[in-house]
């Protein structure tokens, strides 16, 4: 072997060999309360967070939203079990059909990213991604525990209570806005124009 060929083996070898992996960063958040964070980010984002104590206050709690709008008092649920279990009463007209854009729609939000205000929500079958569209008023029902730190933590966490990634997960930071247009900020583009978010501690 030449000194040529043996110099040329030598780089080769030496590009072959690895570093060990670095852990994952994780950048340390500014609070030890995850929900405090994530109301304060949402609320940088044009969305409304109400926290409650009970789940049974979530009715009572969307009323006052839609009062405060001026909208009609129904809204659109999707086939959730948890949500069709609360006390509607006689207070909202409970619509099962899918939203429009002029309709106020609830979901439950199977997770939150305290980091940045974003609502998590991977597909399910009682989920259609397309309910996060189409409303003009979107509500989400969000339980405390389900707000985490950062985006890996919240895929993490899907990993180990639904299996593999789903085909879809919609991010949702905010009511859907666009500045293509002259770039004048519009409200509703691609979704809901308003976004309110309830945060259940109980």
């Amino acid at each position: 072997m030449s000194s040529r060929e043996s110099i040329l083996k030598e780089i080769a070898d030496r590009r072959l060999r690895r570093a060990p992996e670095p852990e994952p960063y994780h950048a340390p958040l500014e609070t030890s309360d995850p929900v405090a964070m994530f109301a304060e980010r949402a609320a940088w984002a044009q969305t409304q967070v109400k926290i409650l104590d009970r789940m049974a206050d979530v009715p009572a709690a969307i009323a006052e939203l839609l009062r405060a709008k001026n909208m009609a008092a129904s809204v659109h649920l999707p086939s959730d079990a948890e949500l069709n279990a609360l006390p509607w009463g006689n207070t909202l007209t409970v619509k099962t059909e899918p939203p429009g854009p002029d309709d106020t729609a609830v979901a439950i939000a199977p997770f939150a990213i305290a980091e940045t205000g974003t609502l998590a929500y991977a597909a399910r079958a009682n989920s259609p991604a397309s309910w996060h569209f189409r409303p003009g008023f979107e509500i989400a029902v969000l339980h405390a525990n389900s707000v985490l730190p950062q985006m890996e933590d919240v895929l993490a966490r899907i990993k180990q209570t639904m299996g593999p990634i789903p085909h879809t997960i919609n991010f949702v930071t905010g009511p859907s806005r666009t500045g293509d247009i002259e770039q004048t900020l519009e409200l509703g583009a691609h979704g809901p124009k308003a976004l309110a978010v309830l945060i259940v501690r109980g």
